[in-house]
C-alpha cells in the first residue's frame, strides 16, 4: 500500500511536470523564432500575470529581476510553510509510534515468512494491518508530495516567464545572466538540497538512516537535473527554495522532533501498544499418515528380523 501511494504520487508529479513543460503554445515569430501564443491558456493565466508582477517589483522598487524572483520565492515558501511543517509533524509522530510497534511487526513479518498456505498468508497480512489499526497508527501519515506539486505550476510559469518576458531574459543578478543557464547557480541549488537532506537525518534511528540516505542523493540530483538547462532565473528559485527548505527542516527535526519524541514516549507509557499478534507455533506432532508409515516400517523391520532368525536356526 505504501509503495502504491508513493508510485501514484511520483507518477502524478512527473505527469504534472511534463504537462506544464509543454503547455505554453508557441507560434512562428520574426526572424524564424518561436514566440508564445498570446491566446494560450497557460500563457494568459500564469506566465503573463507572473511576468507583470516581477516587472512591477523590479522597476517600481528598483530591486531588479533577481531580487524580484527571490521575493516571489520567499512569499511562495512562506505560504507553503504551515503545510510542510504539518506534514513533517504527522510523519514524525507516526515514525516514533512505529518504534514501539516494531516488536509486533517483526512477529507479523516472521509469521508471514512461515506461512505455507494462502489462508495463513492472508491471516498474517491481516494481522499486520490490525497492528496499525488497533494502535491508531497510519503508516501513510505525513507522506505526500503536495507542497512540491503546488510549486510545479509556479516553477513552470517562472520558466516561461524568464524565457519570454521582455527584460527578464536579458537581466543580470550578481553578474549572472538570468536568461541563460548558469552552472554556479546549479551547483548552489544542488548543495542547498544536500544540506536539507543532511538536516532531515538528524534524530533518525540508524536502521532508518540506511533507507533514507538514498534520498540524500535523489532529491539534489532531481533539482540539478531540472536546473541544468533552465534559465538562471529559474535556478535562482531553487537556490532560495533549498535554503528555505534547510530552515524548515531545522525547525521540524531540531526544534520540534525532541518534543514530539517525549510526547510519544509519555503516551506509550500511559497507553502501551496493544498486543495483536503472537508467533506461529508449528505443530510438530506426527500426522496420521506419518504414524501409518512408522507402523509399516516397524512391520517390515519385524518381518526381516524373523527371516534372519529362521535362516540362522
Amino acid at each position: 500500500m505504501k509503495n502504491k501511494k508513493n508510485w501514484l504520487m511520483g507518477s502524478g508529479l512527473f505527469a504534472l511536470v511534463f504537462f506544464l513543460s509543454g503547455c505554453v503554445k508557441t507560434i512562428a515569430g520574426p526572424n524564424n523564432t518561436r514566440v508564445p501564443d498570446p491566446d494560450g491558456f497557460i500563457y494568459k493565466t500564469l506566465v503573463v500575470p507572473l511576468g507583470d508582477f516581477l516587472t512591477y517589483l523590479a522597476t517600481n522598487f528598483n530591486w531588479g529581476f533577481g531580487w524580484a524572483i527571490i521575493i516571489v520565492t520567499i512569499v511562495v515558501r512562506i505560504i507553503l510553510l504551515p503545510m510542510g511543517i504539518s506534514q513533517s509533524k504527522k510523519a514524525m509522530v507516526q515514525s516514533e509510534k512505529m518504534q514501539y510497534l516494531k516488536p509486533q511487526m517483526d512477529i507479523a513479518q516472521a509469521n508471514l515468512k512461515q506461512a505455507t498456505t494462502r489462508e495463513e498468508q492472508l491471516k498474517a497480512q491481516t494481522e499486520m494491518q490490525k497492528i496499525y489499526k488497533e494502535n491508531n497508527v497510519n503508516m501513510l501519515g505525513g507522506i505526500g508530495c503536495l507542497p512540491l506539486l503546488i510549486q510545479m505550476p509556479i516553477f513552470s510559469a517562472l520558466y516561461f516567464t524568464v524565457s519570454y518576458t521582455q527584460g527578464i531574459n536579458t537581466a543580470t543578478f550578481m553578474g549572472v545572466n538570468l536568461g541563460k543557464a548558469n552552472l554556479i547557480f546549479v551547483a548552489l541549488a544542488g548543495l542547498s538540497y544536500v544540506g536539507q537532506s543532511y538536516l532531515s537525518l538528524i534524530g533518525i534511528p540508524e536502521e532508518q538512516k540506511k533507507t533514507m540516505r538514498s534520498m540524500m542523493i535523489v532529491s539534489p540530483l532531481m533539482i540539478v537535473f531540472m536546473s541544468l538547462k533552465a534559465p538562471a532565473g529559474v535556478t535562482l528559485y531553487w537556490v532560495i527554495g533549498g535554503i528555505f527548505s534547510c530552515f524548515q527542516t531545522f525547525i521540524t527535526n531540531v526544534l520540534m522532533k525532541p518534543r514530539i519524541k517525549k510526547q510519544i514516549e509519555e503516551e506509550m507509557r500511559l497507553n502501551p501498544p496493544k498486543t495483536v499478534v503472537t508467533p506461529i507455533v508449528k505443530d510438530v506432532t506426527p500426522t496420521a499418515q506419518t504414524k501409518k508409515q512408522q507402523k509399516i516400517t516397524q512391520l517390515k523391520v519385524g518381518m526381516l528380523g524373523n527371516k534372519e532368525n529362521n535362516r540362522l536356526s
